[in-house]
């Protein structure tokens, strides 16, 4: 599936990016949409964003005005995208007319738990800046530009911290100062390997898009405890070359390394060999 990330604090489930086929990933986990509280995006490609409405959506309908709007946060263009959703002219415009004035769905809506009229879909929108902070009563974001697709998108990196341990989730970029400082000494990084280095296919394709090497050498740099290769391609996701990357990328860095798969969940600590029997 498309990138999608989740991370449980406190009770609180935010998830990062929500591409096509992140929001079935969601269910296979056994979490509900209105059990998601915030949602940041990286960038507005569409491998990223693409479940989106689906999220937004499923959360309002079967909230059923029992639950807060959802705190969406991302680069700017995101309250246009958000609009273009839920508008009268929106692509969903004639649902949510639909949803809200025909009686069929307010029975619906009264049968969840839904009082009064049915309200449509307010979503709290942030459109952020690069080092702004996001405070929440327990965690917090932190933001950094990255680079990734100039001038056409804006693309940014975040950093949630809660309870003493932290985890940085790169977006979509090449090698990156800023992404470097938000990673320092982070518990969990999780950050795009797109590509084997050395193979890039022009000099924009290896400013925008990250190598394995540079990857580790980043890693190591930031004394990162847990890096996981994710948003990795075809070139090196079979057998034998996964193993290989993994054995290049820990010649540089010596902490934990996962290569990233749909449904793995990483710990926050380091990984520990279960009982053998």
């Amino acid at each position: 599936m498309c990138s999608g990330y989740l991370v449980e604090v406190n009770g609180e489930y935010v998830v990062f990016d929500h591409g096509f086929g992140a929001h079935h990933r969601l269910l296979e986990l056994g979490i509900r949409a209105t059990q998601v509280s915030h949602a940041f995006f990286s960038h507005h490609h569409y491998d990223h964003i693409g479940d989106y409405p689906r999220l937004l959506l499923t959360r309002w309908d079967q909230g059923a005005g029992t639950v807060p709007e959802l705190e969406v946060y991302g680069p700017p263009g995101l309250h246009l995208i958000t609009q273009r959703l839920i508008a009268d002219d929106g692509v969903f415009g004639l649902d949510l007319i639909s949803r809200t004035q025909n009686q069929a769905s307010i029975d619906v809506f009264r049968a969840r738990g839904g009082e009064g009229e049915r309200a449509r879909p307010q979503p709290v929108v942030h459109e952020l800046e690069r080092d702004e902070l996001v405070r929440q009563a327990n965690w917090t974001v932190r933001v950094a530009e990255v680079n990734h697709f100039a001038p056409h998108l804006t693309s940014f990196g975040y950093r949630l911290d809660a309870d003493g341990h932290s985890f940085v989730y790169s977006g979509d970029t090449g090698p990156s100062r800023a992404l470097a400082t938000l990673a320092k000494d982070c518990d969990v990084l999780v950050h795009m390997c797109h590509y084997m280095t050395g193979t890039a296919l022009s000099k924009t394709f290896a400013a925008f898009t990250m190598g394995h090497i540079e990857l580790a050498e980043l890693a190591q740099s930031a004394s990162v405890r847990n890096l996981v290769l994710s948003h990795v391609t075809a070139q090196f996701d079979r057998p034998g070359m996964r193993e290989r990357v993994i054995r290049e990328v820990c010649e540089i860095f010596k902490g934990n390394v996962f290569f990233g798969e749909d449904l793995m969940e990483i710990p926050f600590t380091s990984p520990a060999a279960s009982r053998l029997d």
